[in-house]
């Protein structure tokens, strides 16, 4: 659901007890304290650092509900709470709590209450993205995430001496559906503890309800493209703009307004800016998947093509082969895609039709295209010179090579926000 390209922000993970992740583990004492919630920040502060800062909130949030998961128990708080709170600690850039806490900052929000509810809203959607990743990773039998193993095979290995053969397997996969639904459940938790009544609180419920149904709705396209051979570069499309654009700017962006108390106006043109972007960031995506170092992706290359999923890079490639009566184009498509079994040598055949095609290409120029719609979206509304161009550079890099740092870059000044008008429909 929604999967990220490159999840390498570090934060601080659990200590190790016997190899193994010591999920009751305290973050460290510098970076928690108890006496203080780590969401009384100064917004000045939480720019310099918007991870640290959401990551200072998920210490304290995961600490507390781990403890008391233990104390249910100590079984189920190790196995299960534990590992959802090692794997929202343990990686990913923040991209979505960024997309948000610099929506909040372009609007002009500042105050002590939107503050607090940006960080916590930010440190929920970085536990929805866990349940996505850990779900996404059990539909696709995938065997890593950030370079690291996937839940599912975490969990079977732990167990492969003590349940008899299959069990384990059963065990890991069953266990991490369940690692998603905590990790869901406290979302949601976190997200009502949030906001008190009153009309803000209604917008940001409802399009947190929304944008959850709509990371369901993609995975199932997705699922279904999958199952069915679906090479139709139009739903692939759709997919793309539920799995992803929604659920990975878009919304986010949105939230970030409604916190701010933006006008209609704004929202809307940072909504279409968020629509772009997204669909070009799940676009880079799938190119990374197939074009990408391992090492910078944290997954092997080519997960997309052994799983058959119905990428817009693929059904151009199909569309184009078709046109063009490319038999040895379709066949390589024909039995690559889905074959689990690919060798490195069939990746290749398939990144030459793929390149052969002119797929690869047009991808890169639909990003750029996106991406620049994007921006003029932006720039049609009137925003926070300081918000607005850290937004405006997170938008620009989301679907290159990763975010910008969180500090602003050397040389480079808030450029003024223009006076609203002549906004594009968004798409």
């Amino acid at each position: 659901m929604g999967r990220t390209q490159t999840e390498d922000h570090d934060t601080a993970g659990p200590r190790l007890v016997g190899g193994r992740a010591s999920p009751r583990a305290r973050p460290d004492d510098a970076r928690y304290d108890a006496a203080r919630p780590p969401w009384d920040e100064d917004a000045s502060a939480v720019d310099r650092d918007v991870a640290g800062a959401v990551g200072r909130v998920l210490d304290h949030v995961l600490a507390d509900r781990v403890e008391r998961a233990h104390d249910l128990d100590p079984l189920f708080g190790d196995d299960v709470a534990g590992r959802v709170a090692h794997f929202t600690r343990s990686g990913g850039k923040r991209t979505r709590s960024r997309f948000l806490w610099w929506t909040l900052r372009a609007c002009g929000g500042e105050g002590a209450v939107p503050v607090a509810a940006a960080l916590r809203i930010g440190a929920a959607l970085e536990l929805l993205q866990t349940c996505a990743l850990v779900h996404d990773d059990v539909m696709d039998g995938s065997v890593l995430r950030r370079a690291r193993p996937a839940v599912h095979v975490d969990v079977a290995a732990q167990y492969a001496d003590a349940a008899p053969a299959g069990r384990a397997e059963r065990l890991g996969d069953g266990t991490a559906v369940l690692t998603g639904d905590l990790a869901l459940a406290w979302a949601d938790d976190l997200l009502a503890e949030v906001m008190p009544e009153g009309g803000t609180a209604r917008t940001v419920r409802r399009l947190w309800s929304d944008m959850r149904t709509e990371m369901v709705a993609g995975q199932y396209l997705d699922l279904h493209g999958q199952a069915t051979g679906s090479r139709s570069l139009p739903r692939a499309l759709r997919t793309a703009r539920l799995k992803s654009a929604l659920y990975s700017v878009e919304r986010p962006i949105a939230l970030g307004a409604a916190l701010a108390g933006a006008d209609d106006g704004t929202t809307a043109a940072l909504c279409a800016a968020g629509r772009c972007v997204g669909t070009a960031f799940q676009l880079r995506d799938d190119l990374g998947d197939v074009f990408g170092d391992p090492r910078d992706t944290g997954k092997p290359a080519g997960g997309d093509i052994r799983e058959g999923k119905p990428t817009c890079l693929v059904a151009l490639a199909h569309t184009r082969a078709t046109a063009a009566g490319d038999r040895r184009a379709l066949d390589v498509l024909e039995r690559s895609l889905g074959h689990e079994a690919l060798t490195g040598e069939g990746l290749e055949e398939v990144r030459e039709v793929l390149a052969g095609t002119g797929a690869r290409t047009a991808v890169e120029a639909m990003i750029d295209r996106l991406v620049a719609q994007g921006l003029r979206h932006v720039d049609g509304a009137l925003l926070d010179p300081h918000g607005g161009e850290r937004l405006r550079l997170l938008l620009a890099s989301a679907a290159g090579e990763g975010p910008p740092r969180d500090t602003h870059p050397c040389g480079t000044r808030p450029r003024p926000a223009r006076a609203a008008g002549g906004q594009e429909a968004g798409r």
